[in-house]
């Protein structure tokens, strides 16, 4: 589903310091242009917020991981239990620094708007292209959730890149279409992982 603000809001879904990697300068993560900022927020555990950072690491080195804060009571929606994920993402844009891209990662469900529906619950969000990004844990499979969590996370961050949905089925960029696909998707498709090369993502 795609919205109409920026490119659209795809559909799948900084503060605190922390110290960069001893292999990672500072000036190394100003000079790569763009840095990831995995965002976690006090639900999560920090199991779930390493594993991401690992994973995503892996592929995009300049990479780090901020202390958890607290989830905005401005984005949470009543009338379901919900948080907004549009509001978390606006929430941590204003936090993110100027060549950075925030992932906002927690354990709430998350919801936006999809056509007529108004509250429409999702796996995570993302602006395309744009700053930030949230995933959530609560669609995702018992047992499976870290790894699935990784490949929502990276889908959210492809599109905070430029990146459409993708018709490939076992790519990232796969559009969920409400369901949890994410058993089915290995990694970017050829065409969207040359766009993620082409930005510094280190792919094979």
């Amino acid at each position: 589903m795609v919205s109409p603000r920026f490119l659209g809001l795809f559909i799948f879904i900084v503060t605190g310091f922390l110290a960069f990697p001893i292999s990672q300068s500072k000036d190394e993560f100003i000079q790569a242009g763009i840095a990831i900022d995995i965002q976690p927020f006090t639900d999560i555990s920090a199991i779930e917020s390493e594993y991401v950072f690992t994973e995503i690491k892996k592929v995009y080195p300049f990479t780090r991981l901020n202390k958890p804060i607290i989830l905005p009571k401005t984005a949470y929606y009543p009338a379901r239990n919900r948080f907004r994920a549009d509001s978390l993402i606006n929430y941590l844009n204003r936090k993110t620094p100027e060549g950075h891209i925030t992932i906002g990662i927690t354990t709430k469900d998350i919801s936006t708007a999809k056509g007529n529906i108004t509250d429409w619950g999702v796996m995570g969000l993302g602006f395309c292209p744009g700053n930030a990004c949230i995933a959530s844990t609560f669609r995702l499979t018992k047992g499976q959730k870290l790894e699935q969590l990784f490949k929502v996370a990276i889908h959210e961050l492809g599109h905070t890149q430029g990146l459409p949905h993708c018709p490939v089925s076992t790519c990232f960029m796969r559009d969920a279409e409400g369901k949890n696909s994410t058993n089915e998707e290995k990694e970017f498709c050829g065409s969207c992982k040359a766009l993620l090369i082409k930005k510094g993502w280190q792919l094979k």
